[in-house]
Parts: structure tokens; sequence; C-alpha cells
């Protein structure tokens, strides 16, 4: 998994240390530590996007659709999230960890789409590698065709299962062979799978809402968006073991 550059610049940071050499500013100095404690607390999110060239519709929806997550996610908590998205000759990168829909939305339109074969196994890969280094919630994968090998797909889904890490994978189009492979990592990683098509993104918006839902409070969340009447939350738990 590459961090590319252009999607992954980290502002500098001044030390604790610095921070609390001057008096004047250790009620700031407490105030950043009380906000670490926070962000250690969130939920993470992963979102995986094809970006090949067939994708390119459904990035720009999710560009559109990623301010519904953040505002549903926080009614219930706090959540980071990282992009991860492939396109062209072995391309894969991943973003790093954001708070907010805006930031998100900025690094998302620095991404245009190139052809290219998919690259899932790298996807899963990188949340195992991800969750080992501090607990990953879910993923959520959006893409429409597998050209991979499904049995080291699966492989990987199985990993990804036992480190409880649920794949929630959204597929647009009606591919068989890639329906087979998406319902079999979904199941497991003990996720779900959705179908939808480009006449559905008020679907898509209410279910990618569920699982940021679900990435800040778990089932218990969703249960209570279900007593509300959600749809997306209701379809989502209904697919949950």
């Amino acid at each position: 998994m590459t961090n590319k550059r252009d999607i992954d610049l980290k502002s500098k940071q001044t030390s604790p240390v610095e921070r609390a050499s001057a008096g004047s500013e250790i009620a700031a100095f407490l105030k950043d530590a009380n906000a670490t404690t926070n962000v250690a607390r969130a939920g993470r999110l992963v979102i995986a996007l094809d970006a090949t060239m067939s994708r390119q519709p459904t990035w720009d929806r999710a560009c559109s659709l990623q301010g519904e997550m953040f505002a549903a996610a926080g009614k219930v908590g706090h959540l980071t999230m990282q992009l991860v998205y492939f396109r062209g000759f072995g391309e894969c990168a991943a973003s790093r960890w954001v708070q907010d829909g805006d930031t998100l939305a900025r690094l998302m339109t620095r991404i245009d789409c190139r052809g290219g074969q998919t690259q899932i196994r790298k996807v899963l890969r990188h949340a195992i590698d991800e969750t080992k280094r501090k607990k990953v919630q879910a993923l959520v994968y959006i893409g429409d065709c597998v050209e991979e090998d499904v049995d080291g797909l699966c492989a990987r889904a199985g990993e990804l299962g036992l480190l409880g890490v649920p794949a929630f994978i959204f597929q647009d189009g009606r591919d068989g062979h890639a329906e087979t492979a998406f319902r079999e990592i979904a199941r497991l990683t003990g996720g779900a799978h959705f179908r939808l098509d480009e006449s559905a993104p008020g679907e898509l918006a209410a279910l990618l809402k569920a699982a940021a839902v679900f990435a800040t409070g778990g089932r218990p969340e969703l249960e209570k968006l279900t007593k509300g009447g959600d749809a997306g939350a209701r379809r989502l738990l209904a697919h949950l073991r």
C-alpha cells in the first residue's frame, strides 16, 4: 500500500514538550491532550473505491455522499475515515485518517480515474494491516467487477473476519462473477453485500450513512435508527450476523 503524497499531506505538529515549555501555553497543551484522547476513542472506517475508468460515475457520487455519512455518524460519536483507492497500473494508495467531511472531500477531488485492473486483494491486505495497528470497525468497498483470483481474495477476507472487521460491499451493475466474489467476501468477514445501480443514489446514501453509524456505535446504534424508521439502518442490520 502506497501513501500518495498528493492525498497524504500531514502538517507538522509541535511536540507536547515544546508546547508545555511556556507556562502561557499550558492550557492549550491540555486542550490538545484531551482532543487526542477523543480521537483515540473514535470509530475507524476504511472506505475503498475502485478508481479505474469504469468507476468515474461512482467516484463522483461518493464525493457528494460522504458529507451525509459524517453528519449521520456525528450524532452517535466520533468517526475517523481513511480513503483507499486503486487505479492504473498497480497504483493503490491510502490517505491519512481524517475526521470531517470537508477534508475527505478535498482528498477525493484530487484523484482522477484511470484505466486499470482491480486490486481488491491490496485493499483487504491494507485493512488487515491497519486493524492490527489499531482497531478498524468496518471496511466499505464500492466497485463493479473482480479481475483477480477469487480464492486469494477469500483468504484475505477470512483474515479480516477473524479480526472482527466486517466488509460492506456495494456493487454497481449486475456482473455475475463479481457478485459471487463480493458475496463471499462479505460472508467471510461478517459483513454484507448490496447491489446498486445508477438509478438508486438515495439508497446508496442511506446504506453508507448506516455503515458510518455502525463504525461509530456498532449494532446498538443501528438498532436505535431502525426504531426511528431509518430504511438504510434496517437493511444493513438485516444482513449482519
